[in-house]
């Protein structure tokens, strides 16, 4: 079982997408999955309150997680779900700390701008201390979103060549900049039950969030075999 943290202390950076996209991938895959919702905007809430029978079968969605409530949250969603992912504010608060604590990995979603590479070096700063002051070490990677697939803009390339320099892990996976992403969130489909006769390239969106969620299976079971090296070798 697995609890992965979708953070950056800026709003705006897709983060939400990144969280619905992962769930639905999979779900789809049969994992069963919960997703924490943190954010005050509450978008996964309401997506999932649309949502068809046929989406709820193996994808829960707990509402209004709080500070105060994570820990009891957290517990009860471990017991029933194979992968718990907890969608945080796009600001900074308290439940950051907390949330971190509980992962198995963190993936900080950064648009190509300064201000969301900000958001996400915050993110970065707090798995920095709790590895160098408490020697807690959670694996954690960012993902670039919304990116156009045809133009590399300045900002975005300014980015890139920002977390190359301070050796941030980046997926290979862009979340592409896709239609379907935006629709999904008004209508409470997936991308694997929408009408591709109203969506346009659809099958791109469904295969960029297919790619997204291999990859990221592939970081978490490689990094679960790396603490467990590093467990043999502290025996």
């Amino acid at each position: 079982m697995s609890v992965i943290t979708f953070a950056n202390t800026k709003g705006g950076a897709g983060k939400t997408t990144a969280v619905l996209l992962v769930a639905t991938e999979l779900a789809r895959r049969g994992y069963r999955i919960s997703i924490l919702d943190a954010d005050p905007q509450h978008w996964i809430t309401r997506w999932y309150e649309m949502a068809s029978e046929a989406c709820r079968q193996r994808l829960s969605v707990v509402s209004y997680v709080t500070t105060g409530t994570i820990d009891r949250h957290v517990a009860e969603e471990l017991r029933r779900a194979d992968v718990v992912l907890i969608d945080l504010p796009g600001a900074r608060s308290p439940l950051l700390a907390k949330a971190v604590g509980y992962s198995s990995y963190v993936l900080i979603p950064v648009q190509g701008s300064a201000m969301d590479a900000q958001g996400g070096a915050h993110v970065i700063e707090l798995l920095h201390y709790l590895a160098d002051k408490a020697a807690i070490h959670i694996p954690y990677s960012v993902v670039l979103t919304r990116v156009n697939s045809m133009v590399t803009t300045r900002a975005l390339q300014a980015v890139k060549e920002l977390l190359a320099s301070r050796r941030v892990h980046v997926f290979e996976t862009p979340i592409i900049e896709r239609s379907a992403y935006r629709d999904i969130f008004g209508c409470g489909e997936t991308l694997y039950t929408m009408d591709p006769r109203r969506v346009s390239n659809l099958d791109k969106a469904q295969e960029n969030s297919s790619l997204l969620a291999t990859e990221l299976l592939g970081h978490i079971s490689a990094a679960r075999g790396a603490g467990t090296q590093r467990l043999r070798s502290v025996a």
